[in-house]
């Protein structure tokens, strides 16, 4: 892509908790010339945002409505317990959704593990993850989430512990079925871990005119011969 078919950056949206930053370093060596413009949105409205083309790709959880969309799955998110330092539940190393039956679990509006909580459920289900958390320091109630939503919303005295047996999230990378376009191939290969000397990686370099770069082999020499092992000393008559 040159000259006025260059698009000036590349648009990647992100779900609270998702962390695209550790690949902007690498978007950058590969593409200098099409900045990675990072856009935080809610979970709610990722995937619709990506089906209108105001967003090149997003980093959301699964499930979605696939309708239009590519989506392939990068991960596995553990699921943990929110609960206050205090809570019996933090001497625990992990729990399970048996250990919640007695405790108000809340359920926030914006879920991102689409079930029924364990345990009783409180009046109201707050609005957001955010909601729910402040009610956890409150003492109203425990909250299950992915482990990196826990992190994103830390609160000093508020602890985690992973819930072995509740649902897992998964992130995923999504795009528009038919916008399979070469930055988002490079996108791919980035958030897969795929190297610049990958096959892949070197298709899409010569697809670009660039080089790619390949590790420097040994020169070739003259062989030479094993020095000999040490032995008994002849003694001389």
């Amino acid at each position: 892509m040159t000259g006025a078919d260059q698009p000036t950056a590349f648009r990647l949206a992100y779900v609270p908790g998702a962390t695209p930053a550790k690949w902007v370093r690498i978007w950058g060596e590969r593409e200098p010339g099409v900045p990675l413009d990072l856009v935080a949105v809610t979970a709610a409205e990722a995937a619709d945002l990506v089906r209108a083309g105001a967003a090149e790709a997003a980093l959301l959880r699964l499930p979605i409505d696939r309708t239009g969309l590519h989506a392939i799955p990068l991960y596995t998110e553990t699921t943990v317990v929110v609960v206050p330092k205090d809570h019996l539940l933090a001497a625990a190393d992990e729990v399970s959704i048996e250990d919640l039956a007695d405790d108000v679990v809340l359920h926030p509006l914006d879920d991102t593990l689409g079930w029924q909580p364990p345990g009783r459920p409180a009046l109201e289900r707050p609005e957001t993850t955010g909601d729910a958390i402040e009610l956890v320091a409150a003492g109203v109630g425990l909250l299950v989430v992915p482990q990196s939503l826990a992190r994103l919303h830390h609160r000093r005295d508020l602890t985690y512990r992973p819930v072995v047996d509740a649902p897992q999230s998964q992130v995923a990378l999504s795009w528009q079925e038919d916008q399979t376009t070469a930055l988002v191939e490079q996108l791919i290969g980035i958030v897969r871990g795929r190297t610049v000397n990958s096959t892949r990686g070197q298709q899409e370099a010569r697809a670009k005119g660039v080089k790619p770069q390949v590790k420097p082999t040994a020169k070739p020499g003259r062989a030479r011969r094993p020095a000999p092992k040490p032995g008994k000393p002849r003694r001389r008559r």
